[in-house]
C-alpha cells in the first residue's frame, strides 16, 4: 500500500511540475505531458481504492 501512495504523490507532482513549466513557457507539450500525467494518477489512484476496498470486503 506504501507503495501505492508514493507512486501517487510522484505522479501528481509531476503533473504540478509539468504544468508550472507550461505556465512558465507556454509550450503545449508540457500541458501535454501533464494531462497525460494526471490521466496516470487517477488510473492509480482508482486502483489503490479498488485494492482497499476488495481487502475490506475480504
Amino acid at each position: 500500500m506504501l507503495v501505492f501512495r508514493w507512486a501517487i504523490l510522484l505522479l501528481l507532482l509531476g503533473a504540478g511540475t509539468c504544468f508550472a513549466f507550461y505556465a512558465a513557457t507556454a509550450q503545449p507539450r508540457y500541458r501535454r505531458w501533464g494531462l497525460v500525467t494526471l490521466k496516470w494518477t487517477l488510473i492509480a489512484a482508482f486502483a489503490f481504492f479498488a485494492v482497499l476496498a476488495l481487502e475490506r470486503l475480504a
